[in-house]
């Protein structure tokens, strides 16, 4: 079973809070996908990335660009992990239907929009009802707090 936390944000939007998390992850050695809700938010994102100044380098790839291979993070609307990620991002709802294809998944979702916290307690019921190993983190005054 996948690890699989869940990510409320409820400071900054997803363009600020991933790129922390995505350079944790390429700090390990790690690979990562990005699967977002639609073409107009990965574009934003693939901007967000290549501009963020924390961490300063995010080298990532889309569909467009292409050499899933080479990428150390992968932005798509797709569920695939075409570069050998073992870690998943989701946002804006997006789901995968092979979560044990990955060692963790991060579920982001925006804390300020009703719909999207009730859609994210229903991916957390049917998760742990799966047997997977759940995590909850909420954005606080000074970060990400785990909360219980």
């Amino acid at each position: 079973m996948s690890e699989i936390g869940f990510y409320h944000l409820t400071r900054t939007a997803l363009e600020v809070a991933l790129p922390k998390l995505l350079g944790r992850v390429l700090a390990t050695g790690g690979r990562a996908v990005v699967r977002v809700g639609g073409p107009e938010r990965l574009a934003a994102l693939d901007t967000a990335l290549w501009l963020c100044p924390d961490p300063d380098w995010l080298p990532h790839g889309t569909p467009t660009a292409g050499d899933a291979d080479l990428q150390p993070i992968w932005l798509t609307t797709e569920d695939d992990a075409p570069n050998g990620a073992r870690h998943l991002f989701l946002a804006d709802g997006a789901e995968t239907a092979n979560p044990g294809r990955y060692d963790r998944i991060f579920d982001l979702f925006d804390g300020n929009d009703p719909a999207a916290l009730e859609a994210a307690r229903d991916r957390w019921r049917r998760a742990r009802a799966a047997g997977h190993a759940l995590t909850y983190w909420q954005q606080g005054p000074n970060g990400w707090m785990k909360r219980e």
